[in-house]
């Protein structure tokens, strides 16, 4: 089949077709004849959110750099172009060269949400390539995933032949060159995978052995052969500004979720909070050097004709030169009008003189996170903030002339009380009272008040703690609706079945692969969108694969018991989270270790990023 022709006839009866054509201003064509190693580079979600993902973009540059690769794009298809594409047999295919998915020598999934895994169910029946590793066969492509949700590969472990743990830059080419040996060679997919088990931070679920108890928890997680490692420690890039970073960004026709220049000013954090997960696993923290960023953005403004740049970390006021880049990049760039956002502010951190400084040239609404209603649960939570904190930032953000503010809380967290929910209100109307103190009234305030459900993640201190049932989800939800009402007040909340399902996969095990090709026969796809999202169609697949949720969700874990990601070696240690599980429970915060002494996490036996100078543990 010529899918370019197809494209022509049937592109005009789909939503958005700039989804699926390609050809974006600095988008890579290559003769495929003339490379050696074709890897298609595949989001499970549309086109503009993953187009919006960093870590995509650098690995697409970063690949296309060497002439023998080709480094193509796949979203998964919106459902009216899917229904097309099935009607007319037409294979899942690539942006760039529109080649069948079925015939890269790779396809890469990015793993950034446990919800999108009904879409790489989805993606590759749609290329037809066989949805388990053990029915593949040597001419079809090796499946790859990384990201965040590769901390705990073991729901996706009978699916995806690799993961990659951790930062890819240096091990995706590494395996590039493994892969071009062994293609000398006429050894099979089995022997290219037991040699890329040899390479630090690659995990192949094929040659580990999971072990069960009688109560359905995990024994013991075993290698298979010789020469395979007991646990697979991540990678990390040590030295952030001899890092590959791009600047000629593809430039969408469409708009998308983050239509920006994206500059990554660090990676990691130290900051501690017990439900967050990266920044336990994105340690130890690194930073690039003035110099260098305003290098970077200067020739992606230069290359893209982007209006806006946004800085982009895990808490970006903790980059320890700020108010230098910030002074410099809008000094660079006032005269061209080109924006400055600076997402992921800590509310002790924000300044007013910060806040003027960046509503120079733009202005946009404030986002703060106190997470929790109560100093003590933010205490449980190792949340270093306090009610003080955000009320003095709003003021001064108030002053500076802002008069939208988005607050985000959690539900659920350990510890929780209906006394903490109720904090959560007193606090949005205590902002609002801020404002009438400095304006003398609340005429064009506008301040929205975000819950999610709190999700045990692997590798914090609270992946022990259970989530709370789905019905108290509910009912928490239905109290704070009572509780937030009022003219300058709005409340959205994160559907709690979603957030359930996000639970039982957070920490699944291998049992759970069969769950996934329930699920996808049944048609789940798109799970994050609410209007795609079928509850009912998951518990069938659940039953059908006779493997109970609430196992994974709703149960508190015995402090020993070993858990199924644990074969993963993320640099922060068990006895660490524990301890950090027991201060929760006792509400006692930690200090960030970059301001305070080292807490012994672990993370020094990755040799790199900024490390605090004492050994001391607790």
């Amino acid at each position: 089949m010529e899918i370019k022709k197809v494209l022509d006839e049937v592109l005009p009866e789909v939503s958005k077709p700039t989804r699926y054509t390609g050809n974006e201003l600095n988008s890579v064509q290559k003769d495929k004849q003339k490379v050696k190693v074709h890897i298609a580079l595949a989001f499970p979600d549309v086109y503009e959110v993953g187009m919006s993902h960093l870590g995509i973009k650098i690995l697409y540059h970063l690949l296309n750099e060497r002439e023998d690769v080709y480094a193509e794009r796949v979203f998964a298809p919106w459902v009216d172009f899917e229904d097309v594409m099935r009607k007319r047999g037409i294979p899942l295919f690539s942006l760039e060269s529109k080649t069948p998915l079925s015939e890269f020598d790779f396809v890469g999934f990015s793993l950034q949400y446990e919800m999108s895994y009904s879409n790489v169910t989805n993606m590759l029946e749609l290329a037809g390539i066989p949805l388990f590793s053990r029915d593949r066969t040597d001419r079809h492509p090796i499946l790859i995933a990384g990201g965040p949700c590769a901390y705990n590969p073991e729901p996706l472990a009978e699916i995806i032949d690799l993961f990659v743990i951790g930062e890819a830059e240096e091990v995706i080419l590494e395996l590039i060159d493994l892969y071009l040996d062994h293609k000398k060679s006429s050894k099979s997919r089995m022997d290219f995978l037991e040699k890329a088990a040899g390479i630090p931070g690659i995990y192949v679920p094929a040659y580990y052995r999971v072990n069960y108890n009688e109560d359905g928890t995990v024994k013991e997680i075993l290698p298979t052969k010789p020469g395979i490692p007991e646990r697979v420690q991540k990678r990390i890039i040590k030295d952030l500004d001899r890092a590959y970073y791009p600047t000629k960004l593809i430039v969408p026709y469409m708009d998308i979720v983050h239509d920006r220049a994206v500059l990554e000013i660090f990676r990691g954090c130290t900051r501690g909070c017990r439900f967050c997960q990266a920044g336990m696993i994105y340690r130890p923290v690194r930073e690039k050097s003035v110099d260098k960023l305003t290098n970077i953005a200067r020739e992606m403004i230069k290359s893209t004709g982007y209006e806006e740049i946004s800085l982009a970390s895990l808490s970006t006021s903790d980059y320890s030169a700020l108010k230098q880049l910030v002074e410099i990049l809008i000094g660079e760039f006032r005269q061209c009008m080109v924006g400055l956002s600076l997402p992921s502010l800590r509310i002790d951190s924000f300044t007013l003189d910060l806040a003027r400084k960046i509503q120079e040239i733009k202005k946009s609404g404030l986002t703060f996170a106190p997470e929790a209603g109560t100093q003590r649960l933010r205490d449980v939570i190792n949340k270093g903030v306090t009610e003080e904190d955000l009320l003095n930032s709003v003021k001064g953000a108030f002053e500076a002339g802002w008069n939208t503010v988005k607050l985000y809380f959690m539900i659920g967290l350990p510890a929780e009380t209906y006394v903490d929910l109720e904090g959560i209100a007193r606090l949005a109307y205590r902002v609002v009272d801020a404002y009438r103190e400095v304006r003398g009234n609340t005429k064009g305030l506008k301040v929205t008040v975000s819950t999610s459900t709190f999700v045990p993640k692997p590798f914090t201190p609270f992946q022990w703690e259970a989530q709370i049932p789905l019905d108290e989800i509910e009912e928490r939800q239905r109290f704070l609706k009572k509780k937030l009402k009022g003219p300058n007040i709005s409340y959205n909340w994160h559907d709690g079945k979603l957030s359930f399902l996000e639970a039982v996969f957070s920490r699944g095990d291998r049992r759970l692969n069969l769950v996934l090709k329930k699920a996808r026969e049944k048609g789940c796809r798109f799970d994050g969108w609410s209007d795609m999202f079928s509850f009912s169609k998951w518990m069938e697949a659940f039953r059908e694969a006779g493997v109970n949720p609430e196992f994974y969700a709703n149960r508190s874990r015995h402090e020993d018991e070993v858990f199924p990601w644990e074969v993963i070696d993320p640099g922060v240690e068990r006895s660490f989270l524990l301890r950090e599980l027991k201060k929760a429970r006792e509400a006692k915060p930690t200090p960030d270790c970059r301001f305070d002494r080292c807490h012994g996490c672990g993370i020094m036996k990755l040799k790199g990023g900024i490390f605090c100078e004492s050994k001391n543990e607790d």
